[in-house]
């Protein structure tokens, strides 16, 4: 498996939207996401794409895939945030140049429909792909929660599960080793269907 570097202030992080576009009624929250990122010691680039409608649900499979590329084979870019949920990540998948990615490992972060991107992305080139605030939810949700776990994560590193005050029930003492897989269960179940299909029908 390959793990991202970590974040560093004055790091570039790229946006793009492989699902929903953004839209006039994302623009408050993504426009206060880029105030508060940028008084982190962060600098924003989006992709071409991101506001692009050309099929009236959002950018074709072929212009998401055009920023994507264009995010990891950047050296400026640190980390690539989905800028939302939405649908259709998975039609990017055919014409996604996995060996690029896979030389230009860097943080990939989304949830909702675009967790159908990084588990591809993890499965296809063991890049390590993070669950967890689409660039948006970094300020539209009614806490601070998403901006301060991408924090922790992305800049301090820590990986510990356990917040302050929290107590956790011991149901079978242990150690367990494996790779832990998540994301939008329906679209999980979806591609372990497809995978199936693929190896039977070969």
């Amino acid at each position: 498996m390959i793990v991202p570097k970590k974040l560093e202030k004055g790091d570039k992080i790229g946006v793009i939207a492989p699902s929903s576009p953004i839209t006039q009624e994302s623009l408050e929250a993504i426009n206060n996401s880029i105030l508060l990122m940028e008084a982190s010691g962060f600098s924003i680039e989006f992709g071409k794409h991101v506001f692009q409608n050309t099929l009236g649900y959002g950018a074709t499979a072929k212009e998401k895939v055009e920023d994507i590329h264009q995010m990891f084979a950047n050296k400026e870019i640190k980390a690539i945030f989905c800028a939302s949920g939405g649908a259709n990540s998975n039609a990017t998948f055919a014409y996604l140049d996995y060996e690029l990615i896979q030389k230009n490992p860097k943080i990939l972060c989304g949830f909702s429909d675009s967790t159908s991107l990084t588990n591809m992305i993890t499965q296809k080139t063991g890049l390590i792909t993070f669950s967890g605030a689409t660039f948006k939810a970094l300020t539209s949700w009614q806490t601070s929660y998403g901006y301060e776990q991408v924090i922790k994560r992305f800049v301090k590193a820590e990986t510990s599960l356990r917040e302050e005050k929290e107590e956790f029930k011991t149901i079978q003492e242990g150690i367990a080793q494996g790779r832990l897989i998540g994301g939008n269960l329906k679209l999980v179940a979806d591609m372990s269907a497809r995978n199936v299909l693929l190896r039977f029908y070969g």
